[in-house]
């Protein structure tokens, strides 16, 4: 009789909550339809705290002891300098770098530990393409490899090769798109794509974008955080890509995790803000959340949301962050009192009306059927989340989000615009009246975003069901890794 062939495939998240929350669930989606399947989960440490320690005991404490998912937390790495981390814009890369040595010795260890138990078992590599770097070590350890997208859709990926075609075949030098009025005809769009909206990071001659983009070309494929009936466009571009050189793509999303007063920790505030929004009326309030990282740096622009919020009349629970130390990378904080920022009485006259939260419970929020519209920073996770509660969205990017913007508005037709080319680094404030007339569209019963996003909420349920789209790509993806 033939030993059962049988794969471990270890994990490696970029350590902050969205990116790891998403990985572990694609992680239960193979494990769980797969029992061939072991699964190792990466933890790296950053040197400042993710808060994602709390996830993962949750996980841990809820699942059964049968899980097939394991997490190895690597050790901090002290010789990272305090230099490194006033960096925010080029942290990353040599982060991830300097974390190498410790995701090598467990590597080795847990590919050693698979032998000894089963001499059948191959391992591979599930790459958050932001730890890309780390294909250094499959082609070390000779481990095929497959990149987890979590950032962003398919169309997007699209982009980025395309983008890096222009350059290595047509010498388009990407710089020239910064601040351009150019548009771009990428397969994955449907319609041209502002060359204004691109992220920094793409036209930047330091980044390592193009270096990054060819690399992931080596990969055996893309595990995508996104779904057919969402993307059909893009998927289907890819799927009829005849560049050999471009990996086969998987949508298996959307891959979101149910937020619970376990997760997030503070029972009393989740309580609270559940409890208000019990009191509201069916898709009265509008939540206002700008991400984990999402915050405000001018008190100007504050005060022209507290202003438009007021003169709206609307019901609204808006999760207000307090930036980091300056010149440090760290994540958002509260405000000891938001008076401070705010304008004077704007709390006491929306008394009943609005609530201002530091911590935001989002997927409960937006799950609850009091929302009826959600402004967003547009990050990726915050789109899949909106979708699949049947939420429409406000676009508001804050940093690197404004491609994500544009698709929801303009492609998918599931939001409204606030400014999609706003970026906080630029210092320009968004006016009273800009704000309160998107929150008007957005929460108007009749906009046809609202009807789009309730037909996609439906169709996102079913991606994931016996015989959905995503569960048939991940039936591919589990053949193609037996298969190598």
């Amino acid at each position: 009789m033939s030993m059962e062939q049988k794969a471990s495939l270890i994990f490696i998240p970029f350590p902050v909550m969205s990116h790891l929350v998403a990985a572990v669930k694609a992680a239960k989606l193979l494990s769980d339809r797969d029992r061939r399947l072991s699964i190792t989960v990466l933890v790296i440490k950053m040197p400042f705290d993710t808060k994602i320690s709390s996830y993962i005991n949750m996980y841990n404490s809820t699942n059964s002891v049968h899980s097939r998912i394991n997490f190895v937390h690597m050790p901090e790495n002290e010789s990272v300098s305090a230099e490194l981390l006033k960096s925010p814009a080029t942290f990353m890369i040599p982060f991830i770098e300097s974390q190498k040595g410790f995701v090598r010795n467990a590597v080795s260890d847990i590919l050693t530990e698979e032998k000894k138990k089963n001499s059948r078992c191959a391992g591979f590599f599930i790459i958050d393409m932001v730890c890309i770097s780390m294909m250094d070590l499959a082609t070390e350890f000779e481990v095929p490899s497959y990149l987890l997208y979590i950032s962003a859709g398919a169309a997007i990926l699209g982009l980025m090769f395309h983008l890096q075609e222009l350059n290595d075949h047509r010498n388009q030098d990407l710089s020239e798109y910064e601040d351009s009025s150019v548009t771009i005809s990428a397969p994955t769009y449907a319609a041209p794509f502002p060359a204004k909206l691109l992220p920094e990071l793409v036209l930047g001659h330091t980044s390592g974008f193009l270096g990054l983009m060819r690399k992931s070309r080596q990969a055996k494929g893309f595990i995508v955080n996104t779904f057919l009936e969402l993307e059909p466009h893009a998927i289907l571009s890819f799927s009829g890509e005849k560049d050999e050189k471009i990996p086969p793509v998987y949508p298996v999303g959307p891959l979101i995790t149910m937020q619970d007063r376990e997760i997030d920790g503070d029972h009393k505030k989740y309580d609270e803000i559940i409890g208000w929004l019990d009191e509201q009326p069916d898709s009265s309030v509008v939540f206002l959340c700008f991400g984990s990282s999402g915050y405000f740096e001018v008190c100007d622009q504050l005060k022209e949301i507290a202003l438009a919020l007021e003169r709206s009349g609307r019901a609204f629970l808006w999760a207000l962050r307090k930036p980091p130390v300056k010149e440090l990378l760290g994540c958002p904080g509260e405000y000891e009192d938001p008076r401070e920022v705010l304008p004077e009485g704007f709390l006491e006259r929306t008394v009943g009306i609005g609530r201002v939260i530091a911590w935001a419970p989002q997927m409960a929020i937006l799950s609850h059927r009091a929302v009826g519209g959600f402004v967003s920073h547009c990050g990726w996770n915050s789109v899949l989340e909106s979708v699949s509660r049947g939420v429409p969205i406000a676009a508001w990017p804050l940093a690197v989000e404004q491609a994500n913007a544009f698709q929801l508005v303009e492609e998918i037709g599931v939001g409204v615009d606030v400014k999609m080319d706003y970026r906080k680094i630029n210092g320009v404030i968004v006016s009273a009246d800009v704000i309160e007339g998107a929150i008007g569209r957005l929460m108007d019963p009749e906009n046809e975003a609202r009807v789009r996003v309730e037909v996609l909420k439906e169709k996102s349920r079913i991606a994931l069901m016996e015989g959905g789209s995503s569960y048939n790509f991940l039936g591919d993806l589990i053949a193609d890794i037996m298969d190598n």
